[in-house]
């Protein structure tokens, strides 16, 4: 799994007929932080997430195990919207 934040929409008026209704979004990965950035991927939205909202994302096989998406071509799908991430700092010991 991995956290991004939505960053846009894609609009494809011809697609495979599996992805016919599926909403597209455009997601910036990023660290869990939600600090740094690492790459864009455009997801299909299983929650209806939004421009701005933080996600949490699966892809490859596990992307089609999401609500509907079973027989459908797809590698990115939006699972959650994240409300809240708590990072606990490591112990270190010099």
């Amino acid at each position: 799994m991995q956290v991004g934040r939505v960053v846009g929409t894609l609009v494809a008026t011809r697609k495979d007929e599996r992805l016919v209704g599926a909403k597209l979004l455009v997601v910036r990965i990023m660290d869990p932080s939600f600090k740094e950035e690492q790459g864009y991927v455009v997801s299909v939205d299983t929650v209806n997430a939004g421009v701005g909202d933080k996600v949490l994302l699966v892809a490859g096989s596990s992307a089609r195990l999401a609500q509907g998406m079973k027989e459908s071509p797809i590698d990115s799908a939006i699972i959650g919207v994240v409300d809240q991430v708590e990072l606990s700092k490591p112990n270190v010991k010099a």
